[in-house]
């Protein structure tokens, strides 16, 4: 039997879906990819935009069209949130949303039996447990995901998040590093800690997430600890001291900026503002060696001036960004931005994401001409037809390092040399 999986979104799908292959391959299926025809398929859908939904839909019609008589399954956050929506997908078999994933396979057995759709959406509630799903651990020995937080309690007006994926829901740090031991066995010499706020781990246990990161750093095997996106609003002083003293742990934060405009941000109802949010970058500088910074900043936010515009391009060079998603608001029934007066019109929104991307790109080239001549050590991913391994640093820079008999999964120490195509040259110190 065959399965086949298309997954959209964050990092936290990725690792829901890793854990789901886990599943069906220990039932014996062969997992393959779009191209080849399977008798299952579960697509893991994003509904942070509305090119999300259309890219599920159609993936899930063209799944039916390659073999009319499989098993598809839609779950994820697009049910959730909007549940009609899900149900009116008429080839989808199965539905669920952000819960029940574990279950994934008993469901789509049930199915083969009785040949009767299902449809079980359940509603967050205040009663929500954080689901423990096991993630595939011998796929490739590099970077493995682990998730230890879920749901989010902010209510930002662009997002829909909160209600496609409930309250804050922890993960026990004992669990957490349970998991973080196989993850090791298997060869995994980093891991990232992600959920879909992160920053916000243990307000439901008490603790946060240094802990987490101490208690991973504690497994020998485990080289590097990398975080996923972050909301600094919500670190103190004495959290990031924390980390700063954790050896493993990789100098690299995502901020979530969303806007550099102030009146942006309070539109979106963002909880900080670019003062407290430089004020934090410079303490991060203060704490950490040559820390790098990526984001993700929205563009076309309704009521979003021209001017307003500028500010956040300006304020976004300021900032150094080594890279930055870039993403047109999108209009999501149910949160506060969709009804707010100002749209800004399809046309805009699409030429502020050029001048914006190409506007960070110049930045990226800048700020990894400051990392030339600087030395440290790169883990190892893919091999490349021309006989290089891409890599990245423990600052997140993408390196092109020369194959001399090495391994994915091996860190070797380079010397960062020059700008190669949005990535970075190196020479391997022996």
């Amino acid at each position: 039997m065959k399965v086949c999986f298309f997954t959209l979104g964050c990092k936290v799908n990725q690792q829901e879906t890793a854990a789901m292959i886990n599943i069906f391959k220990k039932a014996g299926y062969e997992v393959v990819h779009g191209e080849e025809a399977a008798d299952v398929y579960v697509v893991n859908s994003c509904t942070v935009t509305l090119n999300g939904d259309r890219k599920s839909i159609q993936w899930i019609r063209r799944a039916r069209r390659q073999n009319p008589e499989a098993v598809i399954a839609l779950c994820g956050c697009m049910p959730q949130a909007f549940p009609q929506k899900a149900i009116d997908v008429e080839e989808a078999d199965i539905i669920i949303g952000s819960k029940g994933k574990g279950e994934i396979l008993n469901l789509v057995n049930q199915f083969r039996e009785n040949r009767e759709r299902h449809i079980d959406i359940v509603p967050h509630s205040e009663r929500d447990k954080f689901e423990e799903l096991a993630s595939e651990t011998d796929a490739l020995h590099t970077r493995a995901f682990l998730k230890i937080q879920d749901g989010c309690n902010r209510e930002c007006a662009y997002c829909i998040i909160p209600k496609a994926r409930g309250r804050v829901r922890s993960r026990p740090v004992d669990s957490i590093v349970e998991e973080a031991k196989k993850m090791a066995a298997a060869g995994h010499k980093e891991i990232v800690l992600t959920g879909v706020n992160i920053s916000c781990y243990g307000q439901d246990l008490g603790n946060n997430v240094c802990d987490a990161i101490e208690a991973v750093a504690e497994i020998e095997e485990v080289k590097r600890i990398r975080l996923g996106s972050l909301e600094l609003d919500l670190f103190t002083d004495e959290m990031l001291v924390r980390m700063s003293k954790v050896e493993k742990f990789c100098p690299h934060f995502h901020l979530s900026l969303q806007s550099g405009s102030d009146k942006t941000l309070k539109n979106m109802n963002r909880l900080y503002d670019t003062q407290l949010y430089t004020d934090m970058m410079n303490r991060l500088r203060e704490l950490f060696d040559k820390p790098s910074f990526t984001t993700d900043i929205i563009v076309g936010f309704p009521q979003e001036t021209e001017n307003d515009f500028l500010d956040s391009v300006a304020y976004m060079q300021k900032c150094r960004f080594m890279r930055v998603h870039c993403f047109s608001y999108s209009q999501r029934p149910g949160t506060k931005g969709a009804a707010m007066p100002g749209q800004i019109d399809n046309a805009t929104k699409s030429a502020r994401n050029k001048i914006m991307t190409y506007k960070s790109e110049q930045v990226r080239d800048s700020v990894y001409s400051e990392y030339i001549g600087f030395e440290e050590e790169a883990l190892l991913e893919q091999k490349t037809a021309d006989g290089f391994f891409t890599a990245y640093t423990k600052r997140y820079i993408p390196v092109l390092v020369k194959d001399n008999g090495y391994s994915a999964g091996d860190i070797v120490k380079v010397k960062l040399t020059g700008i190669n195509g949005g990535k970075m040259s190196c020479e391997v110190i022996e």
